[in-house]
C-alpha cells in the first residue's frame, strides 16, 4: 500500500479517491493550492478557483471520509489586496484543511512576479501571515479534537525519556504531527501498534496503546 503526496494537476486526483477508499492508497493527499483568489492564481500562472476547489474537497471527503489533505499557501504576494487575501481566509474557513503550511512571499532569483507591481510591505504579509496561521490553527486543532476516542494504527518513530512517538497514516514524516505515547517503553523504530487517541493540540496527539493488538486487523486506518 503506498501513499500520495504533492498532487498536481487536480482533476487526476478524482481517479484515485476511489482506491483510497479502497484501502488501496493511504487516504493522504498533499495538494499546494497557493491561493484562493483567481487573479492572484493567474499572477502566479497557477489554474483553478476557490468554488471550484471546494467543490472537489466536498467530493473528495463523500467518497473518502477517512481522506486527510495537506496544502501550501503564499500570504503577501505581489499586489494582493486586503480583501483577496480575505477570501483567502474564507477559503480555509470553508475548506477545512487537516494540515497547512503557510510562507510570506519573498523575491526569488530570476522570477517574474519580482516584475510585478504593487509590492506588499514587509510588515504587512507578516501580520497577514500571522493572521493565516491562526485561523488554520484553530481548524487543525479542531480536526485533530475529533480523533480523540478513535483507534489508529501508529508506526513508532523513536523511543525517548518520556515514552514512543510516532505516526498514522494521518501524520507524514517531517512536516506533519506526532503521535505521543507516554509511558510507552517496550517498542522500537518501526513497530506498528494500535492505539486510542486520549488527547490533542493545534498539531500533536497523546494516545495510549488499545488492549488487543493486531496487526493483520484490515478494518482501521493504517499506518504509513
Amino acid at each position: 500500500m503506498g501513499t500520495l503526496t504533492l498532487v498536481y494537476p487536480y482533476p487526476h486526483v478524482d481517479d484515485l479517491i476511489p482506491l483510497m477508499n479502497e484501502g488501496k492508497i493511504l487516504p493522504y493527499l498533499d495538494i499546494p493550492f497557493q491561493h484562493a483568489n483567481k487573479r492572484i492564481l493567474k499572477l502566479m500562472k497557477r489554474p483553478g478557483s476557490a468554488e471550484r476547489v471546494l467543490e472537489r474537497v466536498k467530493k473528495w471527503r463523500e467518497q473518502c471520509p477517512s481522506l486527510v489533505i495537506r496544502s501550501t499557501f503564499i500570504v503577501g504576494f505581489p499586489g494582493e489586496t486586503e480583501e483577496e487575501f480575505e477570501e483567502l481566509l474564507d477559503f480555509l474557513r470553508e475548506a477545512q484543511l487537516d494540515r497547512v503550511g503557510a510562507f510570506a512571499y519573498s523575491p526569488v532569483d530570476g522570477a517574474r512576479a519580482n516584475d510585478l507591481p504593487d509590492p506588499v510591505p514587509e510588515d504587512i504579509k507578516q501580520a497577514r501571515l500571522a493572521r493565516f496561521m491562526e485561523v488554520q490553527g484553530e481548524i487543525s486543532s479542531a480536526r485533530l479534537q475529533a480523533r480523540i476516542g478513535n483507534e489508529y494504527q501508529v508506526v513508532i518513530d523513536s523511543v525517548d525519556a518520556e515514552g514512543a512517538v510516532g505516526r498514522t497514516y494521518a501524520d507524514a514524516p517531517e512536516v506533519d504531527g506526532l503521535v505521543h505515547l507516554n509511558g510507552v517503553y517496550d517498542v522500537k523504530p518501526g513497530d506498528r501498534v494500535w492505539a486510542e487517541v486520549i488527547h490533542a493540540n493545534e498539531h500533536d496527539v497523546w494516545a495510549v496503546l488499545s488492549e488487543e493488538q493486531d496487526e493483520e486487523d484490515e478494518g482501521a486506518d493504517p499506518a504509513l
